[in-house]
């Protein structure tokens, strides 16, 4: 495995945080629509808003990233990193959104951190 391919992957996990991030903010800034939901508004509303494009884009970058990572590494050593995207996720929506993380949410998070550890660092 390349030494690069860990930090590539880790770029990836901040990549995929900060999709998550812009598309949830982007939504949150949308207008509300009056009338019902009305589809043509709501994709000219989507077309419009540019956290959710910088959501795009992360995703994008984050495709390129992992390709990148995966022709260095074999899948079962990388792949395990990525799931601390969901724990990233989880500090960001509570620090950024403000959004209560229960104590059940919070072992989650530990038990998926140290399952990564003992997955990545168990070796060959």
């Amino acid at each position: 495995m390349s030494p690069l391919a860990i930090p590539l992957t880790g770029c990836c996990v901040l990549l995929d945080i900060t999709g998550q991030l812009a598309f949830k903010l982007g939504l949150e800034r949308l207008p509300e629509q009056t009338g019902g939901f009305r589809l043509m508004v709501f994709w000219r509303q989507l077309a419009g808003a540019p956290l959710l494009w910088t959501g795009v884009g992360a995703y994008a970058a984050q495709f390129v990233m992992w390709l990148a990572a995966l022709s260095m590494a074999p899948l079962s050593a990388v792949f395990p990193i990525m799931s601390l995207s969901y724990c990233g996720v989880v500090l960001a929506g509570g620090l950024v959104l403000g959004e209560p993380i229960s104590r059940r949410r919070w072992l989650g998070t530990v038990l998926i951190t140290a399952g990564v550890i003992l997955v990545c660092g168990t070796g060959n």
